[in-house]
């Protein structure tokens, strides 16, 4: 586990905001086989309620239409929530405060469960959880 610098994997998860900058992204530094997780599609949700505007909500909408048509989110379930637990643990440990990093650590939780790496463009949001989880930094 730890961290790794644009590696290219057959799999991989991407985090929120790895999804919507994707298309910005070399392709090589991406795993082959992207990912994402139905966290990731509730954030994108949650930004298209919370647009400011008119022009903003649209392209939100486009950009979540494009995730739901082209990925089948990986979903939270039993082993994910346990998971969680243990990551939440080693933020504390690590200093940190896991309530504002709470979507992080389930996006986190679904990949460290399922054994695949999380892409990141944010890769200091996981800081402390190396032991439980390969972290590919964009």
């Amino acid at each position: 586990m730890g961290w790794t610098v644009s590696s290219r994997h057959p799999v991989g998860v991407l985090d929120t905001c790895t999804y919507i900058d994707l298309y910005e992204l070399d392709p090589q530094d991406l795993p082959e086989i992207p990912e994402i997780t139905a966290i990731t599609l509730a954030e994108l949700n949650q930004g298209v309620a919370m647009a400011k505007n008119p022009v903003a909500r649209a392209e939100r909408s486009e950009q979540l239409g494009a995730a739901i048509m082209e990925f089948d989110p990986m979903p939270f379930d039993e082993a994910a929530a346990t998971r969680y637990g243990t990551l939440v643990a080693l933020t504390i440990a690590a200093g940190r405060d896991p309530r504002p990093r709470r979507m992080d650590l389930l996006i986190a939780a679904i990949a460290s469960a399922n054994d695949l790496p999380l892409y990141t463009r944010n890769a200091a949001d996981f800081k402390g959880l190396e032991s439980m989880l390969e972290i590919v930094a964009l």
